[in-house]
């Protein structure tokens, strides 16, 4: 639970002092006044005034907020520094700069990964990389670093091969398998058992994999590649979902924690993967035009760049409330899959 906790605020923080920074940091390149750049809500733990800034921490880890004079025409004070007195391009570069920084972040998380950590590939060949405690494997004997020379009397060249051929056997049927072992073949007999999760029998081995070091520029290039690559498969399962109308995989803020917490347990680098990934969702979902995310803002602003004056109160009231209702909506849906997934070990 400790862990969780700890996990959960770290990925949560980090996303949110990052999407905030890109806010703060852009309002006051475009003259704007910052009267509080805070993380987190409710209470202030600590805070303390720099300048025109206040600058506080807040009793509630999940979020954030930049209070930038002039955010609402009514009760701007700030004259031409406050932020409806800006020019609508300006007005865009500090909307979009939290949801970019979010997009840039896991660029440098993943720098740090493959420079430090180094980038890790299977092995092709059929050899054990991790044999899972409590396994069928492990209770038959098998130890990481074996190397797999026959399944049910079927030759094993390679790990693909292997997966092919324990894909298609059944559970609770022993089968023999014979593995070499510092130089010598040793034959047992190894049970599969049902993985519900993957819907097929698993014995609980893992791949070996390969690590290399690439140097600093390498890694960033690296770094580029693999964030675009996520950002595609990201787009395409939205696009999918959006096509299923289905919201069975949406997870809030509990189940965002509980996978926090289940990751943390694997170590730094999976943790600072899966903030990675979190972040790069939150950037492209808060793209999306949709009235309360910065994306709705931006398309509120393109459309007063067009007309050449800002929407009507009463338009952009409306649309805040439709925009704020959808998102209480998907926040309840994702609330529920949360709850069940923790009741139901789902």
């Amino acid at each position: 639970m400790v862990l969780t906790i700890v996990a959960a605020v770290f990925v949560f923080g980090l996303l949110v002092l990052v999407h905030e920074l890109g806010h703060f940091i852009t309002a006051k390149m475009t003259g704007m006044r910052v009267d509080e750049f805070a993380i987190g809500f409710g209470p202030k733990l600590l805070s303390v005034r720099r300048g025109e800034t206040v600058y506080s921490l807040r009793a509630v880890p999940l979020g954030g907020f930049n209070d930038i004079a002039g955010m609402n025409p009514s009760e701007n004070d700030a004259g031409e520094r406050g932020y409806c007195e800006k020019p609508v391009r300006s007005r865009m570069l500090v909307i979009l700069a939290g949801s970019m920084m979010n997009l840039v972040l896991p660029i440098f998380i993943f720098l740090g990964i493959f420079f430090f950590a180094g980038v890790s590939t299977p092995n092709p060949e059929p050899v054990f990389g991790r044999v899972m405690a409590d396994k069928p494997a492990a209770l038959a004997g098998l130890q990481a670093g074996d190397r797999v020379v026959s399944l049910d009397g079927e030759s094993i060249a390679s790990w693909q091969q292997f997966v092919t051929a324990t894909s298609a056997l059944q559970a609770e049927q022993p089968v023999n398998i014979v593995v070499e072992r510092d130089g010598q073949q040793l034959a047992t007999q190894v049970t599969p058992s049902y993985d519900a999760g993957s819907k097929r029998s698993v014995i609980g081995v893992m791949s070996d994999v390969k690590t290399m070091y690439p140097g600093f520029f390498a890694s960033i290039g690296l770094a580029v590649q693999h964030t675009g690559q996520i950002i595609y498969m990201m787009l395409d399962a939205l696009y999918r979902l959006i096509l299923e109308l289905s919201g069975t995989e949406l997870a809030g803020p509990i189940g965002v924690a509980q996978m926090a917490g289940e990751v943390a347990q694997l170590g730094i680098v999976p943790l600072l993967n899966f903030t990675a990934f979190l972040s790069l969702n939150l950037g492209i979902i808060n793209l999306f035009p949709i009235p309360a995310l910065d994306g709705g803002h931006f398309a509120a602003l393109c459309v007063e760049a067009v007309r050449g004056k800002p929407m009507g109160e009463k338009a952009m009231y409306y649309l805040q409330v439709t925009g704020i209702t959808l998102l209480v909506l998907l926040m309840l849906l994702a609330t529920k899959n949360d709850l069940v997934r923790v009741f139901t070990g789902g």
